[in-house]
């Protein structure tokens, strides 16, 4: 029998967020990746694109800044996309991180997004 395994939806990491889509902005994503719906998101310094999360980066990376709304795959090339941007719950069990991510970053990064009102339960 063939086992099937589902990715997160896009928006199933929210748990609640502001009216309208004041919570969300259109982002450019950094191409190399192929990301999930609920990526934790840094901040390239240079451009302002959005890559996953790299607490080990020097490039903006390592701060976390958004979380990745839809999944999308930026393997090709720089792609747009929807961010979860502020004043949001998100649930934890439905967040991407970082492989190998320590408790100390994950708390750095949870602290990070809780500044910018997305508030990790």
């Amino acid at each position: 029998m063939t086992t099937l395994t589902e990715s997160n939806h896009a928006g199933e990491h929210l748990i609640s967020e502001a009216s309208g889509t004041r919570s969300r902005d259109a982002a450019t994503i950094l191409s190399g990746q192929n990301l999930a719906a609920g990526t934790v998101l840094g901040r390239v310094t240079a451009s302002g694109k959005y890559a996953a999360h790299d607490p080990a980066a020097s490039d903006g990376t390592q701060a976390a800044a958004a979380v990745l709304y839809a999944a999308v795959d930026a393997s090709a090339g720089d792609v747009g996309g929807t961010i979860t941007a502020r004043d949001a719950e998100v649930d934890s069990a439905s967040l991407t991180w970082a492989a190998g991510i320590s408790v100390p970053n994950k708390s750095a990064a949870i602290a990070a997004l809780a500044a910018l009102g997305i508030i990790v339960r």
